[in-house]
Formats: C-alpha cells, sequence, structure tokens
C-alpha cells in the first residue's frame, strides 16, 4: 500500500466481505463517503455504465466522470454521451491518447488494431489512463463479474495494482438481465448498439455483433486470443 490511501490491505479484504451483500447504490454511497471527489467514475457509455451514471446522480452528484476517447468510437457511442448529458447536467472529462491516429499511423503503421491490437489499446487507453488516475484516490468501474471469465473474481471493494490506487465495482454480483432492468425502469439513456447485438461496445474497428450463444464479450478484438484492453488486466 501506498499513502494514496488510508485503507490497509486487510481493511480493503473486511470492506470487500462487508459491502458484498450490498446493493450498488450502498457501495456508491459509502464510497463516496470515504473518498469524496478525490474518487472517480470511468464510463465508455455501455449499459454498466449508463446505470452507474443514473445512480451516482442520486446518491453522490458531485462524483466526476471520465471517458477515454480513443478518436475510434461509434457514432451511437458519441450520440449516447451528448444524450447523458444534456439529462444529468455532467460535463464529462474527456482524456485523449498522446498520438493523434494520424501520428499513430506514421510510428507504428496503418490500421495499428488490425496488426497489433494489445499495442493500440496501450497506446490509446492505458496510458491516457494512467496519466489520469494520480490525480485520484479511487476510481469506479462497471466490470462485472458475469462478464468473462477474466472478471469472475473481482470484489466490490479491491486494491488495483496496476494503477495504484481503491477500485470500485458496485455492479460485479450483478447480472445482464439486472442491468436492463434498471435501466428500463429508471428511464436511462443508452447506448443503441445495445439493441443490435452489440453486449459490449469498445472501439468501432474492433467491435462486432454477438452471435446467439457467444460470450458477452465475444465481440470485442474477433479473431485475436484478446479479451481485455487492458485497463483491468
Amino acid at each position: 500500500m501506498t499513502d494514496r490511501t488510508d485503507l490497509t490491505a486487510e481493511e480493503i479484504r473486511l470492506w470487500a466481505y462487508r459491502l458484498e451483500s450490498k446493493s450498488p447504490e450502498e457501495v456508491l454511497s459509502w464510497a463516496a463517503e470515504r473518498f469524496g471527489t478525490e474518487m472517480i467514475l470511468a464510463s465508455s457509455f455501455g449499459a454498466e455504465d449508463v446505470v452507474l451514471i443514473d445512480m451516482l446522480q442520486k446518491v453522490a452528484p458531485g462524483t466526476p466522470v471520465f471517458y477515454l476517447d480513443t478518436n475510434l468510437h461509434f457514432p451511437e457511442t458519441e450520440e449516447t454521451r451528448e444524450r447523458l448529458a444534456k439529462r444529468y447536467g455532467i460535463s464529462f472529462l474527456r482524456v485523449t491518447p498522446r498520438l493523434t491516429l494520424r501520428e499513430q499511423a506514421e510510428r507504428y503503421g496503418e490500421k495499428l488494431w488490425e496488426v497489433d491490437p494489445t499495442l493500440c489499446c496501450n497506446l490509446r487507453k492505458v496510458e491516457p489512463l494512467a496519466g489520469l488516475l494520480p490525480a485520484y484516490r479511487a476510481w469506479i468501474t462497471g466490470i462485472r463479474r458475469e462478464q468473462a471469465p477474466t472478471r469472475a473474481r473481482v470484489q466490490k471493494i479491491e486494491w488495483d495494482p496496476k494503477f495504484n490506487l481503491v477500485k470500485f465495482n458496485p455492479l460485479a454480483a450483478w447480472k445482464w438481465e439486472e442491468v436492463w432492468q434498471y435501466i428500463r425502469a429508471h428511464d436511462v439513456p443508452y447506448n443503441p448498439l445495445h439493441d443490435r447485438h452489440y453486449p459490449s461496445i469498445g472501439c468501432s474497428v474492433c467491435t462486432r455483433p454477438v452471435n446467439p450463444g457467444e460470450d458477452l464479450r465475444a465481440g470485442r478484438w474477433a479473431g485475436f486470443a484478446k479479451t481485455e484492453c487492458g485497463l483491468h488486466k
């Protein structure tokens, strides 16, 4: 542990046990009381993220929200961001890569995502996030255990050794159906790509619709032995 949190490793394990039975709203309320505006929500404007945005406006409306602008988002994702901003009156923090797409192509070749998607994700997602998170003591994500085997053991609170801060996953125990029950019950704006068989939405160049029976994240980096962009693993 470092001085970026006043929670020890043992305390985080204890709170993971205590928060396991709590609702996402209760997790967010506790997190906001503990970290205030030194905590930030990551949003890619997928179903889980819009749920968390709605919840935060009710329990901790001052919590900042950021998104990683890879310059490769679907138009529907951009439109969803604008609808959310209008609905909740939020100014989302836009985090951008060091290189433009043209500069990346000049340095690494055209369509890097087709040749080395891991490097592309590092340049356009991981490095920008690593530059942002040192300003905070905790971050919130929409990852769920059901999404993929790589996420099956995530806790509602845990220490993030990659970015060196506390990480909250309030929806960790939720099923996909529960996410949509909340969206419908609260009339939350969502990405219309979800209605076209895109359960997990990333960059337009690396995401395809998911076929019946496939894993929820099967549409990401199809054709590559890759299941994570590097932000969570």
